[in-house]
């Protein structure tokens, strides 16, 4: 089972075992790494935000203790990361006379690039269009694998408030990526 994998893994890099550190960092980069480029929407950020993560997690380590879901806590992490990230970009745009150079270009990126299903750039671009909140939620039950109970708890709201944002992102996913399909 992968979560008593992670475990052991915490374990042993605790004790400075580089080999099962580097371990975890490549099971989980190209997760977290998608999580980042869906709530940021620019490909450096989104590398940036998951390098900070691996970096304060490899500070933590000493003190750090895994209760469940190692993938579950670094997307929370990345998420986290995210928003810290998305409220310095709005309070550098908001200190600019030109208020449309903060916001994302949908410009591809290095990620783009690598992922060229004509698919995958509808999805990312329907996940841009869609409110924050409700694009967190998606893309935390989807590539966090987060249950709607641990994205409440992220979000400081009810769970019916998360499952709401989840139903509305999806149908509004849904109309957008349709509508691209017909055009």
């Amino acid at each position: 089972m992968r979560t008593a994998d992670d475990h052991k893994l915490v374990r042993q890099s605790k004790r400075g075992d580089r080999t099962a550190f580097e371990t975890l960092y490549a099971r989980y980069l190209d997760c977290l790494l998608s999580i980042a480029m869906n709530l940021l929407g620019n490909a450096a950020e989104a590398e940036d935000a998951v390098q900070e993560v691996f970096v304060k997690f490899t500070e933590s380590l000493p003190h750090f203790t895994l209760r469940g879901s190692l993938k579950g806590y670094l997307a929370t992490c990345v998420a986290n990361r995210a928003r810290d990230v998305l409220r310095q970009r709005q309070r550098r745009q908001d200190r600019t006379l030109d208020a449309a150079e903060g916001v994302p270009d949908g410009g591809r990126g290095p990620i783009d690039l690598a992922e060229s299903s004509e698919q995958l750039l509808l999805l990312r671009k329907g996940l841009g269009a869609l409110p924050y909140e409700q694009r967190e939620v998606i893309t935390l039950r989807h590539h966090g694998g987060l249950k709607f109970k641990e994205i409440a708890a992220l979000q400081g709201t009810a769970i019916q408030t998360v499952q709401s944002r989840y139903a509305y992102g999806m149908e509004k996913l849904r109309v957008l990526l349709n509508g691209e399909a017909a055009q």
